[in-house]
């Protein structure tokens, strides 16, 4: 069986912890930031954890990468 390839655009977007949670960037944070509180864009920092249910897919575009 062939080796499976991981997906750019899934390893450019998320990072797996140590303790093997998914991580992917919050949305908003791109454009129009001048009209975004001081407070609002501060939580935007943060990478936050994905959804349960999109892990499996996320995991198996990354490949090994999704293994940890």
């Amino acid at each position: 069986m062939p080796k499976t390839k991981t997906s750019s655009s899934a390893k450019k977007r998320f990072k797996v912890t140590a303790g093997g949670k998914v991580l992917r960037r919050r949305a908003m944070k791109s454009h129009n930031l001048t009209k975004k509180t001081s407070k609002r864009k501060r939580g935007f920092r943060k990478d936050t954890p994905l959804a349960e249910v999109e892990t499996r897919a996320v995991r198996q575009m990354l490949g090994k990468r999704g293994r940890r």
